[in-house]
């Protein structure tokens, strides 16, 4: 899995995920996240558009930064899933703890 910032502000950060999230890359977006977190950022939309795959690791890492920035009053939202990532999402019920866009420009609106 490759993470890839896009572009950032004092509170906001936009992100590319690429590859695979699983058990042996859930941690890699887990410290990076905490790490931005540590510098300000609070707001993070993450373009999922590259992502081919995500296991109850990567739902679990997400999750965890899901809460840790809404305990700040940010978010954290995916824009532009694959089929078989948001398929994933709906199925485990994760599509309604965080917010799903079609595309990055309507998560960034």
């Amino acid at each position: 899995m490759e993470i890839k910032e896009l572009k950032c502000n004092a509170e906001s950060l936009t992100a590319a995920l690429s590859g695979r999230m699983d058990a042996l890359t859930a941690p890699e977006f887990t410290d990076q996240l905490e790490k931005w977190i540590a510098e300000g950022r609070i707001n993070f939309t993450i373009d999922c558009s590259q992502l081919d795959y995500i296991s109850s690791a990567g739902l679990r890492a997400l999750l965890i930064i899901a809460k840790k920035v809404g305990g700040l009053n940010g978010k954290l939202q995916l824009a532009a899933l694959q089929e078989s990532v948001q398929t994933v999402f709906e199925i485990s019920g994760f599509n309604k703890i965080i917010p799903l866009f079609a595309t990055l420009d309507d998560a960034e609106k």
